[in-house]
Parts: structure tokens; C-alpha cells; sequence
């Protein structure tokens, strides 16, 4: 069987004596495209940034690569919210790229290398943003700053990518074109996605967690009104506009997921 590349066990998070997370159990393989859902305040982004080591654990331990998520960190790329970032810093899309190269941090007399700017217009080219990566940020729509970020988050060749709400901000068309391009590239690296989006989970993912301060279902993208019954905290219906999902099991009665 194969071992998984992230193991988290008992794990823990409080802030100010709040439990944020609580006794977080949960494998992740190679390759795997594992899709987070859960309320507002269930734990989804702190999850990502306890993977980070960007945030004390209060009890437990996180396992990334076979080794502690500080000394790995150099293997995952992280797109966070839109919402926590400046669109009005004085860049251009290419400059938040490159920054992408700076795994090591700043040091006296450092510049960013050939190679580094060699490695910014490959992940340029292929996400197709050439047309706008010598624009300012503040210029960009919510798509083309969002696939900036994606762009900065890949530019060092992660094996594990993580994405808190990668399309929260964007219009459908840019949506659609993001899903697309995380399912090109989950042929190659492992991808944690938390989303609010029930499109995204049901018609892409290939695992599915439910979190909501405990884990409540990981498995299977497929869900039972019960299961969302107990992570939302009441009933939910789901309803398809003219687009297949598959997050609701059917149980009695016909109805639409």
C-alpha cells in the first residue's frame, strides 16, 4: 500500500482557548486531489496553515514527506484567500511571480537569477497568462489575479499544492478555466483544495473532507443528506443549475443534488 505523503494524527489547534481543531485525523497519498468543505469558522484555512507550519499545534503531529512541515516547506505551493491580499502593491503580475523563486529567503547583494526568471515565463506560458504578466496587479480581474497567485504558488515546482478559495473572486468563465487547469496539474502533483464551491468537489476531486472544527467524512465524493445534515449543522439542499453533481447520495425519495 502506498504511504501517504501528508499524515496528520490527533491534531489540535486553540486560539486564545478556543478550539479551532479538534483531534484532526487524516491521510493524503501522491497524487491525490482532496477537495475540504465546511462552514465559515470550521477550520479550513487553519488546517492548511497548521500543513505550513505556519501556526502552533496544540496537541498532535503533522507528518509532510516524512519529515516535520517546517523543514519541507520548500515542496508546497499555497494560494491563499484573495481577500487577505494587497491588490494596490506597486508590482507588476511577473515581479509577484518571481517571488515566488525566493524559497530561501532575502539576503545582502541578493537578485533573482537567469534561471529563475527562466522558470517564471515557463509557468507563464503554461497557464496562458503572457498577455497580462508585465501589467500591474492593481490592473488585473479577479481571474487573472487569482491564476497570478496559482502561477507564484507553482513557479518552484511543488509536489503538494495547497489552495484556500482559489475562486471565491472570479466570474464563472475564469472558474471553469481554473478547475480545468488543477486537474491538469493534479496529473503530477498531490492537491489540497478548500472550497465553498459544491461544483468543485463533486465534478473534480477525488477525495472529499468535511471538516467543521472535528472531521465529520473523508472519503468518497459522494455525500448522504445525513453527513451534510451534521457539518452544516442543519438540513441543506443542493440544487443543480444544468450542471451533473454527484455530492448527494439518493436516500428515499427522488431529488436533486
Amino acid at each position: 500500500m502506498q504511504d501517504p505523503i501528508l499524515h496528520i494524527e490527533n491534531l489540535s489547534v486553540h486560539y486564545a482557548g478556543r478550539a479551532a481543531l479538534t483531534e484532526i485525523c487524516l491521510d493524503v497519498k501522491e497524487k491525490e486531489y482532496l477537495g475540504i468543505i465546511g462552514p465559515n469558522g470550521g477550520g479550513k484555512s487553519t488546517l492548511l496553515k497548521a500543513i505550513l507550519g505556519l501556526i502552533p499545534l496544540s496537541q498532535g503531529e503533522i507528518d509532510l514527506f516524512g519529515d516535520a512541515p517546517e523543514k519541507e516547506r520548500q515542496k508546497i505551493g499555497y494560494v491563499p484567500q484573495i481577500s487577505s491580499l494587497d491588490r494596490h502593491f506597486p508590482a507588476t503580475v511577473f515581479e509577484v511571480i518571481l517571488s515566488g523563486r525566493l524559497t530561501r529567503g532575502l539576503h545582502p547583494f541578493f537578485h533573482y537569477s537567469k534561471a529563475d526568471e527562466e522558470a517564471v515565463e515557463r509557468i507563464v506560458e503554461r497557464l496562458g497568462i503572457s498577455s497580462f504578466c508585465r501589467r500591474r496587479i492593481s490592473e488585473l480581474s479577479g481571474g487573472e489575479f487569482q491564476k497570478m497567485l496559482l502561477a507564484r504558488a507553482l513557479v518552484c515546482g511543488p509536489q503538494l499544492l495547497l489552495l484556500d478559495e482559489p475562486t471565491a473572486s472570479v466570474d464563472a468563465s475564469s472558474r471553469i478555466e481554473i478547475y480545468r487547469l488543477l486537474e491538469e496539474l493534479n496529473q503530477e502533483i498531490t492537491i489540497l483544495l478548500v472550497t465553498h464551491d459544491l461544483f468543485a468537489v463533486s465534478s473534480a476531486v477525488s477525495q472529499i473532507a468535511c471538516l467543521n472544527e472535528r472531521l465529520v467524512y473523508h472519503g468518497e465524493p459522494e455525500l448522504s443528506n445525513e453527513i451534510v445534515t451534521k457539518l452544516y449543522g442543519c438540513p441543506v439542499d443542493l440544487i443543480a443549475h444544468g450542471v451533473p453533481h454527484r455530492v448527494l447520495q439518493h436516500h428515499g425519495e427522488e431529488c436533486e443534488s
